[in-house]
């Protein structure tokens, strides 16, 4: 499997998964990514930024992620501490496809977006999620992430911070 940028011909498929996520987390009664986000507007915004990365398996798209490396603007406000103040990789929109959900495809996804981090010389990786999100929750604690605290999004909505240091 590989981590490369997505373009924009990727686009289709980045939708299907993300929508395959965001039914996956209704069902398990988890209210996020009901609202519409992300929507192809962001997911676009992602892939003309450089910012968007698919996970491949043997030509076939499995795997979707935002890697933002200019900070988040949300992370400046924590309920809690951060673990280091340094530069670091920021992680959104991450999803797999359902047929590839439970077979290891989103630890060797994370796997790589951390060497892609060290490469760009990140110090850690910041990603949060919803508290009700608890797959993703032990998928983080799992790839060795801790809990930091609360933030806040732009709307106001709560989400739990985890960072990894590398």
């Amino acid at each position: 499997m590989i981590l490369r940028k997505a373009v924009m011909d990727d686009l289709p498929l980045i939708m299907e998964i993300i929508d395959q996520a965001r039914f996956y987390l209704k069902e398990n009664g988890v209210d996020q990514w009901q609202d519409g986000y992300p929507s192809e507007c962001d997911i676009k915004s992602d892939i003309a930024k450089g910012n968007s990365y698919v996970l491949v398996s043997e030509e076939m798209l499995i795997g979707t992620a935002a890697v933002i490396f200019d900070g988040e603007k949300t992370y400046s406000y924590i309920e809690g501490k951060w673990l280091t103040e340094g530069s670091y990789g920021t992680v959104h929109r991450i999803a797999v496809s359902s047929a590839h959900r439970n077979t290891g495809a989103a630890g060797i996804m994370m796997e790589h977006i951390e060497k892609l981090c060290m490469e760009n010389k990140m110090l850690s990786i910041r990603i949060d999620t919803h508290e009700d999100n608890k797959p993703m929750r032990r998928f983080l604690e799992k790839c060795g992430f801790k809990f930091c605290g609360i933030i806040y999004l732009e709307d106001g909505s709560k989400r739990l911070a985890y960072e990894k240091l590398f």
